[in-house]
């Protein structure tokens, strides 16, 4: 199988495309762009865009790496998920000289092993049969539905303690899934088949990607806490014969603007000690009077059911001759349909500097702040607490301006 290794937004040197393996590339869902070389025939040189990740397709298999490298990526999507807290971070010793798949399956080992350490988890499963005799608790109405007054079978329900559990079917199916994968890493294969002993017993279900089940976790499941979530991104972003029209692609992929977004608003959350009901991600706002221009900014505070803070995270530069400043014009729409001073836009850094913007003659006054997502993980959750201050005074400053606002209001009212 040919392998083709790019990087994301990064223009590959030129390289000799079949027709068929170019159809293929363009359908493989990778969002890449196939650039023909001038004066050459046949020859493309292919640019990805926001999404990254590992495919096969048409014969091929391409690996997009992320700027700042596999397992930073996969560190920072697992936290937006609440699998990694700031504790956690370190568990898994990932590698980026093996492929992203072998990455997943290293790590999803290596979070197996210690979820498991003491033996897999049990818990109460509801089953409900007809029996000749009576278990657990008679299903009265059930019975008169279905029986009619006969007394056997008897409609019961009861709580069986298994380990074919939510939590330990996630891991199979995540397990399972790696599996189908092509893995280059022996002890990624080992790892897979080590998880796939312990859980001899467990359920094979199949997740579709869209509908993922999520798991609460508390103190009887909590070792549980960063296998799971791991399970359930691998469950998330990888797909086996996926595709569009005739050509069919499996491997797993993720958008990184959407990665990003995730994960700025689940570390801001806990960085200002608030909840999804507070600070929360794409909650619809309207420009115009009628309700019929809606917007869904990334991230609003809420407060006595008014929003005192909107801001929106942008991974990559959107960047247009027609409409250079799109992002900005952006969060002004937000800014004037919320009625609040300011706002702010939040880049990962190398896409924009730290800058403010005072609109003319609207008074709203649009921050910028940039997020560098390189170094240890532990070192950006400290720079996300930085940009935490910059919420919290935009905040009380747009808290402020409508208090003020309110008491002009109800000066000019009792002058009326």
């Amino acid at each position: 199988m040919r392998e083709i290794d790019l990087q994301e937004y990064k223009t590959s040197d030129p390289m000799r495309l079949s027709v068929a393996e170019r159809d293929a590339l363009g359908d493989s869902g990778l969002s890449l762009d196939i650039l023909p070389v001038a004066g050459a025939d046949g020859v493309y040189r292919l640019r990805p865009g926001s999404v990254v990740g590992a495919i096969e397709v048409g014969g091929i298999s391409v690996l997009v790496r992320p700027k700042f490298g596999i397992p930073k990526l996969l560190s920072i999507a697992c936290y937006a998920m609440g699998a990694f807290r700031r504790r956690d971070w370190e568990l898994f010793d990932f590698r980026d000289e093996v492929s992203l798949p072998d990455t997943l399956a290293l790590a999803l080992s290596a979070a197996a092993r210690r979820a498991f350490a003491r033996g897999l988890r049990y818990g109460y499963q509801t089953e409900e049969d007809a029996l000749y005799t009576v278990r657990g608790r008679i299903r009265f109405d059930e019975q008169i539905r279905r029986r009619f007054g006969v007394p056997l079978p008897v409609e019961v329900g009861w709580d069986e303690l298994t380990d074919d559990i939510l939590e330990n079917r996630l891991v199979k199916a995540a397990a399972l899934r790696l599996h189908g994968m092509r893995l280059r890493s022996n002890d990624g294969r080992r790892g897979l088949a080590w998880v796939a002993g312990m859980q001899g017993n467990i359920s094979a279900v199949e997740y579709p990607a869209a509908n993922v089940p999520s798991v609460t976790f508390d103190r009887l499941n909590e070792r549980y806490r960063a296998v799971v979530g791991l399970a359930r991104l691998i469950l998330r972003h990888s797909a086996f014969e996926s595709g569009r029209g005739a050509v069919r692609a499996s491997g797993f992929s993720m958008d990184m603007n959407v990665v990003f977004e995730e994960f700025v608003t689940a570390a801001l959350r806990e960085a200002l000690g608030v909840s999804d009901s507070v600070l929360r991600a794409q909650t619809r706002v309207n420009l115009d009077v009628d309700g019929r221009v809606r917007m869904y900014p990334d991230l609003s505070w809420w407060a006595g059911g008014r929003c005192v803070f909107v801001g929106d995270a942008k991974y990559k530069k959107t960047v247009s001759q027609r409409v250079p400043n799109a992002d900005l014009y952006q969060l002004l729409a937000y800014t004037t349909a919320l009625d609040l001073p300011k706002g702010l836009l939040i880049y990962a850094k190398g896409e924009d500097d730290p800058a403010s913007h005072t609109v003319a003659h609207a008074g709203k006054r649009l921050e910028v702040a940039a997020l560098d997502l390189e170094g240890e993980f532990g070192d950006v959750l400290n720079r996300v607490g930085r940009i935490a201050k910059l919420v919290r005074a935009q905040r009380i400053c747009n808290a402020e301006a409508r208090r003020s606002a309110e008491r002009r209001r109800g000066m000019l009212s009792g002058h009326a």
